[in-house]
């Protein structure tokens, strides 16, 4: 049983308004992520908030969008994945050749933002004791930094709360989404070939 609500401008906490507002109106719709989030106010503004954070980093708006995808495939969040690719091949314009290899778990045609998606993945899957991996070290050797590694750790930080918000409350997935509409797959080829 679903205990959590779709809410609409209507039925928001007073706190969620402004970013519900603002969503509609410049998408034209609520994500039904945010929807779920406007029940506790504060959950929805960090959100948004981690999401700010992250486009003021050095991280490129299409490396952002690599690392949010590659994350939320790790923890196989159906919705944000589908989300995140109508973003990084529609407003990003993220070649679709990337944006399918990201949701099939495959290697990229980028030996650099290849790194950049193992790195991420192994921040997920050791829970980011990563110091003195294979990820690490080829992360760097691909020209990322410290700076970049924490900046990895934010996008990492959007991606869990919104990842696991959505496991949690079961976020259908939007009708803007639809197209993008994903189920995991079952290993990371390119994982496994660089092992």
């Amino acid at each position: 049983m679903n205990t959590f609500k779709l809410h609409t401008l209507q039925t928001a906490p007073v706190g969620a308004l402004p970013i519900l507002e603002a969503a509609n109106k410049g998408l034209g719709f609520i994500p039904n992520l945010y929807a779920h989030l406007a029940e506790a106010p504060v959950a929805l503004e960090a959100y948004k908030q981690l999401g700010a954070l992250l486009e003021k980093s050095s991280l490129t708006p299409e490396e952002q969008q690599v690392v949010l995808i590659a994350v939320s495939a790790e923890n196989r969040c159906e919705y944000c994945v589908a989300a995140h690719s109508f973003i990084a091949r529609n407003m990003v314009k993220v070649d679709g050749a990337r944006v399918d290899a990201l949701r099939g778990n495959s290697c990229l045609q980028d030996a650099k933002l290849n790194a950049l998606v193992a790195f991420a993945r192994a921040v997920v899957r050791e829970r980011g004791w990563v110091q003195g991996s294979q990820e690490l070290k080829d992360f760097y050797a691909a020209g990322y930094t410290p700076q970049n590694a924490l900046e990895v750790l934010l996008g990492v930080s959007m991606k869990t709360l919104s990842n696991y918000a959505n496991h949690l409350t079961d976020t259908p997935l939007d009708a803007a989404f639809a197209g993008e509409a994903w189920v995991p797959a079952e290993a990371h080829a390119c994982a496994r070939k660089a092992a």
